[in-house]
């Protein structure tokens, strides 16, 4: 599979987002586990998950205990996959999501998930989501303190702008190496974001890649130019919008969910799928 670096590591261009095996309507263990070998199989060499990726309250930590249990049961050695996980972003259970930029606790949200994942030190650990209770920078200075320790290989944020990129490149002493925001063909609202990153040279991670898992499906439907790329490559509507992305900069490193093992391995194979720069700037318009 085609490679992108993160942090001067190499890895698979396209990611797998671990969310949807873990929260509501997700599979049984058997099939999500499946899923995460399939990835595998296919070169994808970064995982993407987040200790708040779970259903139920009493379950925190669920998809980065999937995860680890898949890479211990995969049978031939996972060394070079690259386990991206999150803290600051939470699930009471009642299906919301609330944020907790305390210093303190995302200390402590990193050691648990580095427990759970079965490492020393997480290979990349990024701040989630904005805190607006807590300033951004005492955030942020949690994660150079982690990063400064070893608890942490890397750091990244998420779902950031282009302000506090820049801030949190300068508290991390510009060892910022990833920015994880969504951007798909239905939203492009982060494209500022992407264009700074690629000026940096800061890995670009889009989460929902592929506009959600309700979106998705209705792809070709509302973004018509995709279908007919599909059409004229012989790929799937979901390779044209993942290959698209990988188009824009050499630092886009696409992160799209999957439950299923030929969802996967569908989207791995858009690594492979050449655009020309008239299709790339037809999708674009």
């Amino acid at each position: 599979m085609q490679q992108r670096t993160i942090g001067g590591r190499s890895v698979s261009a396209i990611g797998l987002g671990g969310m949807p095996m873990s929260i509501e309507g997700r599979p049984d263990d058997a099939r999500a586990i499946a899923t995460i070998h399939a990835a595998l199989d296919a070169g994808v060499t970064l995982i993407d998950t987040a200790d708040s990726y779970h259903r139920d309250a009493n379950e925190v930590g669920h998809n980065e205990d999937l995860i680890a249990r898949a890479l211990r049961s995969y049978g031939a050695p996972a060394d070079e996959v690259l386990v991206a996980t999150k803290g600051g972003h939470l699930r009471p259970g009642d299906g919301s999501w609330t944020q907790n930029g305390d210093p303190a606790y995302l200390a402590r949200a990193a050691k648990e998930s580095a427990r759970r994942l079965g490492v020393d030190a997480i290979g990349l650990y990024q701040f989630h989501r904005p805190d607006p209770s807590v300033p951004y920078a005492d955030s942020i200075g949690a994660i150079r303190d982690l990063l400064d320790e070893g608890a942490i290989v890397m750091a990244g944020i998420s779902n950031a702008s282009v302000a506090q990129i820049d801030e949190a490149r300068e508290i991390l002493g510009g060892r910022l190496v990833s920015v994880q925001n969504q951007f798909s063909p239905a939203v492009r609202s982060s494209l500022g974001e992407l264009e700074h990153c690629a000026a940096l040279d800061i890995a670009f991670l889009p989460w929902s890649p592929l506009g959600g898992i309700r979106s998705a499906k209705d792809l070709a439907d509302r973004h018509g130019a995709f279908q007919e790329v599909a059409d004229e490559t012989g790929a799937s509507v979901h390779q044209v919008a993942l290959a698209w992305e990988l188009a824009l900069a050499p630092v886009v490193i696409p992160i799209p969910g999957a439950s299923r093992p030929e969802s996967i391995r569908d989207s791995a194979a858009a690594a492979e799928l050449e655009l020309t720069a008239e299709q790339v700037a037809r999708l674009s318009a």
